[in-house]
This record gives structure tokens, C-alpha cells and sequence, in this order.
């Protein structure tokens, strides 16, 4: 169900648009990007800062499995690959980054294992329903961020899905009703911006496995903005109802040059699901 971009933009644009107005909107320039003399974005210079002097996070995104290796690279990230000093190596994403494997509850473990065994044929993503903050950092679609007074935004053109990190000094409501992504409150460490979350709906899918992320959870991020084109996120997981033990998702996500969002939806007159158990050449 999940294709990549390109073969995204393929279907829905090519057969819509011409390619002049396709080369005009998709490859629109990005403004305000650092450039070196030859003129290709510079990626590694400094970070952008809002005007009260922290890091800004606006831009375009997608998850980013290339990493440099450090030497701590793989107490942190499960690797692909042989990891040299001084080069970039593949790494996992998501949770199956996480070194040593999830710390799953018995119960959570065995329904993973079925759901893998099943191919994720009950994945609620390839059934169109919304995505889950943190699952989305992991799946390949684009998401915008950019600070307003009060508030982090975040955009995602999968099913046009939205976050609002609240940032105005609030507190958890008293009774949350559970919702897909959570109520998700951020303050500022140092340069570090630090979101915690609670109130999901129960029985959601961290992955495409099938790990489970349940009601009891709370999540918390370390954002932070290492250059202008890295975002690091640094998601700790604490879900006692799956979990035997809190543990830590740490990604990269990659900034996206000249181009935009997209909508993609999958909303009416969805037909994959009904496929996705069906034998070799079923209907």
C-alpha cells in the first residue's frame, strides 16, 4: 500500500497535469536555502532560529536512514550495515531501530508475532485510518513543521492529518478523550524541544509489524535541529499496559529542497484492504 513518492506523484499528476504545470508546482523553490558556490543547497550550515533565538523546525520532511557513523552510533541504532568511522551508514527506522529489540509485555509479543505472521493484513494505515504521532515520523510521506505563536503545527499529507503542540504553558486536561495522535504539550530545554504526549486511543499500531502502542502510553521527543538540513528526534516510548520497560526511538529525518506537499488521500472507495489476505492472484 505504501509506495514511494515518486511512484506517488506519478499516478496522481502525470495523468492530471501537464508537465509544465507539474515541473512549476511540485519543483517549486524553496526559499531562504544556505547554498554553496556551485549552487546546491548546503545542507550541513547552521540551523535557522525563530526570533527569540531558538532553533526553527520549518521545512518540509522525511525520514532519513542515513546517518554518520560516531562511535556511539550503535549503542543507539540498530545498524544495516558495517559501521566505518568517518562515512554514513544505513540503519534501521523506527522501532526496529532499537537495539536489542522492543521490551514487549507477553501478551503485546504474541500478538506482534501473529500480526507479523499475517503479513500486518489488519494494518489500520492500509486501511485508511489515521496515523499515530509517533508512527508518523516513520512512513514515508512529508511532514511541514513550522512554529506559531503558542503552538508547534505539524502537517502531513497522508489523509491531510495534523498535530498541534501546544506550547502556551498549558496543562493536561483533566479527561482526555482518547484521540488518534494523542494531546501533545512542548517546552523548550536549552535548543532542545521537548514534546510529551498522552491520551492515545488504545490498540494503535507503532509499526507496520503490528507493535502496539495502547492508551496507558506517554511518549516523550527530544527535538533538535542539528543543521539546516537534520531534524533528530529522539522518541521515548512508556507503555506499561505493552511494555516492561520504557525505550528510545532515535532517528534523523531529512529536509526536502524545492518541492511540496501533495494530497494523498485514502479516504472513499478504498479496495486494498479486501486484497491484502487474499491468495497469489485472487481477486
Amino acid at each position: 500500500m505504501i509506495k514511494q513518492r515518486g511512484a506517488a506523484i506519478v499516478g496522481v499528476f502525470v495523468l492530471a497535469l501537464s508537465a509544465h504545470v507539474f515541473g512549476q508546482w511540485i519543483t517549486y523553490p524553496t526559499p531562504n536555502v544556505p547554498r554553496l558556490p556551485d549552487g546546491q543547497p548546503n545542507l550541513k550550515a547552521p540551523a535557522p532560529r525563530q526570533a527569540d533565538g531558538k532553533p526553527d523546525f520549518i521545512g518540509f520532511w522525511q525520514p532519513d536512514r542515513q546517518r554518520e557513523c560516531t562511535p556511539d552510533l550503535a549503542s543507539r541504532v540498530r545498524l544495516a550495515q558495517p559501521c566505518e568511522p568517518g562515512k554514513t551508514v544505513m540503519v534501521q527506522n523506527g522501532p526496529a531501530s532499537v537495539p536489542g529489540g522492543l521490551p514487549l509485555q507477553p501478551w503485546a509479543a504474541e500478538l506482534a508475532k501473529k500480526r507479523a505472521a499475517e503479513l500486518s493484513k489488519d494494518d489500520p494505515h492500509p486501511r485508511c485510518q489515521p496515523d499515530n504521532y509517533p508512527r508518523v515520523y516513520w512512513l514515508p510521506h512529508f511532514t511541514k513543521m513550522f512554529f506559531v505563536p503558542g503552538e508547534l503545527l505539524m502537517l502531513n499529507e497522508w489523509n491531510a492529518e495534523f498535530r498541534q503542540v501546544y506550547t502556551d504553558g498549558r496543562s493536561f486536561p483533566e479527561f482526555m478523550h482518547p484521540i488518534y495522535s494523542g494531546y501533545s504539550i512542548g517546552k523548550w530545554d536549552g535548543d532542545t524541544f521537548v514534546v510529551t504526549t498522552k491520551g492515545f486511543r488504545d490498540d494503535q499500531w507503532l509499526d507496520t509489524p503490528g507493535n502496539p502502542i495502547t492508551d496507558a502510553a506517554t511518549t516523550t521527543e527530544r527535538i533538535t535541529r542539528p543543521n539546516f538540513g537534520t531534524l533528530n528526534i529522539q522518541v521515548t516510548v512508556d507503555d506499561p499496559k505493552a511494555y516492561t520497560k520504557p525505550f528510545t526511538i532515535d532517528m534523523n529525518m531529512k529536509i526536502m529542497i524545492d518541492t511540496q506537499m501533495i494530497e494523498e488521500f485514502c479516504l472513499e472507495n478504498e479496495r486494498d484492504s479486501a486484497r491484502l489476505s487474499a491468495p497469489t492472484g485472487g481477486k
